[in-house]
């Protein structure tokens, strides 16, 4: 088999179980793998350390299936980590409650750069790696066998296939392909999900808990919710007995969506706005007519895709948190969040603090958020923990 062989002192990050191994580790390629190939990674002084997919344009040279010598990749390897991830879920989701959620979440359920997302009758894969994509056929296999399976579609649209040299990808893989808005259920709240063309896979499924939660925090409350999307966190809290919602958000598609969503849930218009701008932008219009509010939610994308973004996206993320502590009225609560890899949790904390004091404000954590059950987290692999929140009290 061909491997990879780590430069000196390089393999600490593969023997403590960290399925990545960057070019700058590789001493040098033996045999001729070609792209998306399953190779041996050996240490400098020739021991096998663990089998992994080469990403040979890729700074992420290759991202590693297994680390038992005895266990071959392969179609069964893909079977038995698809069916362990769907088992974790039947444990995790409550039925009846969520019928969208996560199935597979990457290298944290063990298959390196392959995302499947349910949708009530639906699937939508994403994949993202060259390694992913010599499985893919084996994959969408598993999926249509499953029981009560409508379609199975791809949305392997995002940039970092350019990094792995392969092409973007949209499509029907199984089955029927999903209507314009597909009906999913969350905890008594119905939305529309875009799974063709909406962010991510459709939905932001990973912030289903963090939408729970919010009504504890908004009876009666004006709110602003910033980066709105299709609604989310407006329904969320017009649930929880908001007094108004201000929506803004860029996409005039999305707002349209947001508001079907709200008379999905019953939610006359008279209590919500939308207003189609930029955030930055808005909040400064907002801030310089002094108007304020009692909860402002910021959930904005992602600021930072990776690690070398990181000053220019703290930078985006402090802006927007001095802003939104500047419209908050004493005893109002700030519900941020952070979805960039490259941004780690003590350093948002640390962006939203020192946009605090650029504000002038006395504030506090009232709570940690992050992504729910069904989005883990592989111990040994801390950029899986992607979404950061903190709801932070003023005064």
């Amino acid at each position: 088999m061909p491997s990879l062989r780590l430069k000196e002192g390089r393999d600490r990050s593969v023997r403590r179980r960290h399925p990545w191994v960057f070019d700058s580790a590789v001493d040098r390629v033996e045999g001729d793998p070609t792209p998306g190939a399953t190779v041996d990674i050996l240490s400098a002084h020739d021991e096998w350390l663990a089998r992994a997919s080469f990403s040979p344009p890729s700074l992420i040279r290759a991202r590693i299936w297994t680390w038992d010598a005895a266990e071959q990749v392969g179609p069964d390897l893909i079977a038995r980590r698809w069916h362990s991830a769907r088992a974790a879920r039947e444990k995790w989701i409550q039925p009846g409650l969520v019928n969208a959620f996560r199935e597979v979440n990457a290298e944290s359920d063990g298959l390196p750069g392959i995302i499947v997302d349910r949708y009530g009758p639906f699937r939508v894969v994403q994949i993202t790696t060259a390694g992913a994509e010599a499985w893919r056929d084996r994959l969408v296999e598993l999926i249509a066998s499953e029981d009560g399976i409508q379609g199975v579609y791809e949305r392997s649209d995002v940039d970092v296939r350019e990094r792995e040299g392969l092409e973007t990808r949209t499509g029907i893989l199984a089955g029927e392909g999903p209507p314009d808005l597909v009906e999913i259920q969350e905890y008594g709240l119905r939305f529309g999900a875009d799974l063709r063309a909406g962010q991510k896979t459709g939905f932001y499924l990973d912030q289903r808990e963090n939408r729970r939660l919010l009504p504890s925090l908004v009876h009666g409350a004006d709110v602003l919710d910033c980066f709105a999307y299709t609604g989310g966190f407006s329904v969320a809290a017009l649930s929880g007995g908001a007094g108004h919602v201000l929506a803004v958000e860029s996409s005039g598609q999305a707002l349209a969506i947001a508001k079907e969503n709200l008379a999905r849930n019953g939610h006359a218009q008279d209590h919500w706005e939308g207003r189609q701008a930029d955030v930055f932008e808005e909040l400064r219009r907002l801030r310089d007519r002094g108007q304020s509010f009692d909860v402002v939610i910021l959930d904005p994308p992602r600021f930072a895709p990776t690690s070398a973004q990181v000053d220019r996206a703290a930078r985006g993320y402090k802006d927007i948190n001095l802003l939104a502590f500047k419209l908050l009225r004493t005893g109002g609560l700030l519900v941020t969040f952070s979805c960039s890899g490259g941004v780690e949790p003590a350093l948002f904390q640390k962006i939203v603090a020192a946009a605090a004091l650029d504000a002038g404000v006395e504030a506090r954590i009232q709570n940690w958020l992050g992504q729910p059950a069904d989005h883990p987290v592989a111990m040994a692999f801390p950029e899986g923990r992607y979404l950061k929140g903190l709801v932070c009290r003023v005064g």
